[in-house]
């Protein structure tokens, strides 16, 4: 599989990474939109998880893991050029330092946060996706994508806001965010899902590929 030349792969890559990026810059903003209260993130961040049922149902996880170490890579060089650039001396007739620091100085911890919440969702949702294809037969891709999520989301929205935003808001603020940032992701999933179908049957068939992860090393420790 590792081998075949791919016709849409690195597009999504590209797009799935870039999501990712995004979400993690602009996390630092809590929005309210009537009764939830969430990182800004939140309204992008749920894409990823499409685009990540989509790699490890066609492609495979092996490939989908490859993938995610790009992600982390490149996230990690972000925040490391946001925190060099923060600390360079501003230009003297320049008043936004403070503002960059307030604003951009988060992203490096949302980053942090992001990168253990993911690897514990991935792990998580790419084993329960796999192992729920071969066990329904490869059919049901509807109800392996959402139950996936519901199951991973705890994880994933647990570890995020705690290690992202605990002793910077009240616990029960805190607790909003957790629980509106669940609900959104988890409903993002769930209304995606026709198109997710779409996208995985048309490239299966464009691509020639439809892996199934029978004797796959789940050890998300595991580098190759």
């Amino acid at each position: 599989m590792q081998n075949k030349n791919y016709k849409y792969l690195t597009l999504i890559t590209v797009i799935f990474i870039t999501i990712l990026l995004v979400s993690n810059i602009v996390s630092s903003k809590i929005v309210n939109i009537r009764k939830f209260t969430f990182d800004a993130g939140t309204i992008l961040f749920p894409l990823s998880y499409i685009f990540w049922d989509i790699l490890t149902e066609v492609y495979g996880y092996k490939q989908s893991r490859k993938i995610i170490r790009m992600w982390f890579g490149s996230a990690l060089l972000m925040s490391l050029i946001i925190i060099i650039v923060g600390l360079l001396p501003a230009a003297a007739d320049r008043p936004y330092q403070e503002s960059y620091q307030n604003i951009l100085w988060l992203t490096p911890r949302i980053v942090i946060a992001s990168l253990i919440a993911y690897f514990a969702w991935e792990f998580s949702n790419s084993y329960l996706l796999a192992k729920i294809k071969i066990r329904m037969k490869w059919k049901k891709l509807r109800i392996r994508t959402i139950w996936s999520t519901i199951i991973a989301q705890i994880f994933d929205t647990g570890l995020f806001v705690f290690i992202a935003f605990a002793w910077i808001f009240e616990p029960s603020l805190l607790w909003i965010i957790l629980v509106s940032n669940y609900i959104f992701k988890v409903w993002i999933e769930i209304l995606f899902t026709p198109l997710t179908y779409l996208i995985t049957n048309k490239l299966k068939k464009s691509e020639s590929e439809d892996y199934y992860d029978k004797k796959t090393n789940f050890n998300p420790f595991k580098l190759h």
